[in-house]
């Protein structure tokens, strides 16, 4: 499903334009981004958990040269899907 495919979804359920739909997946797309931003965790139950995993050091090769290097440690947004969510893909 693309974001327009989503927008299009959203407005048919919620008998509302795709404008508004439009506005509302922005909105809360950029809620999460913020709070993960500030280091914060999201649970929407039912739904899911997004947060912040860090990475450490790590030694890793390049392909191009063949050589080793260290790669910097580093943050990555991480998804974990609720108990909800999971019993629904499950069916």
């Amino acid at each position: 499903m693309t974001k327009t495919e989503l927008i299009n979804s959203i407005a048919d359920k919620a008998n509302c334009t795709k404008r508004e739909a439009s506005y509302a997946l922005e909105a809360t797309l950029s809620a999460i981004q913020e709070s993960l931003e500030n280091g914060e965790k999201v649970s929407i139950t039912g739904f899911g958990t997004f947060e912040v995993r860090e990475r450490g050091e790590k030694t890793c090769i390049n392909p191009r040269t063949k050589k080793q290097m260290v790669c910097p440690p580093s943050k990555a947004p991480a998804f974990k899907a609720g108990r909800t969510l999971k019993e629904a893909v499950n069916k």
